[in-house]
């Protein structure tokens, strides 16, 4: 599943690109909040996204915020899907997973490159999905950090031991010319930012994403 960041959107015309990038074969749109404290850099908060009203696929909010649980109940209100919090930001995350399930979401934990996936094992049974950090999380257009691409690999491997149905998704510097690496990693489920808005035609960029995950997992998922 490709997941479309807009956060390398253009803002001038956000909703347009949305459904543009919808249309061109984007399964979700993600979400990148960022409050100038947990990251270095400020990006927007439910007042944009409900200016984009109603849009024909589910809504996935990424977290990077120092103070994760004032932001549930807003995203939950909304109407997105999927809420991710960071581990490194959350000193109570049993609590955070289960108010956000509470909301009525699906809940997330995200990783920052390096911090270690066995911080991962005593909330397993708390999470609908898990998002792998590439990249430092903070700004778009960034390098993925290849050798984090064993840390996905690790975790893919700990999802299958437990036996749960947890989605691994992966964020940063993805692009056509290495989804096919970080697709043999284990994850299933990607965030392209810049990889699909900073080129000219959407529906070919996606296209071929897609193609490149089929060559990496045989089925496309």
């Amino acid at each position: 599943m490709i997941s479309a960041s807009i956060l390398s959107a253009d803002f001038s015309r956000l909703r347009e690109e949305v459904l543009s990038v919808l249309d061109a074969g984007a399964e979700r749109i993600h979400l990148d909040i960022m409050d100038g404290h947990f990251v270095p850099n400020l990006s927007f908060g439910p007042p944009v996204v409900r200016s984009l009203g109603r849009i024909p696929a589910p809504m996935d909010v990424h977290l990077m915020v120092e103070n994760p649980g004032s932001y549930i109940s807003p995203f939950a209100e909304l109407g997105c899907e999927v809420i991710t919090v960071h581990v490194e930001a959350s000193i109570h995350l049993h609590r955070l997973l289960t108010l956000i399930r509470e909301a009525g979401c699906k809940a997330g934990v995200s990783l920052n490159p390096a911090t270690p996936g066995e911080t991962l094992h005593p909330v397993l049974p708390f999470l609908d999905e898990i998002l792998v950090m590439t990249v430092d999380p903070g700004f778009g257009g960034q390098k993925l950090i290849p050798e984090v691409l064993e840390k996905v690999s690790k975790i893919r491997e700990m999802i299958d031991l437990s036996g749960q149905d947890i989605v691994l998704e992966v964020d940063g510097g993805i692009k056509v010319e290495n989804i096919e690496k970080v697709a043999r990693s284990g994850a299933t489920r990607f965030v392209v930012g810049s990889g699909i808005f900073h080129t000219s035609d959407y529906r070919t960029t996606i296209e071929k994403l897609k193609e490149n995950v089929d060559n990496a997992h045989g089925l496309y998922i």
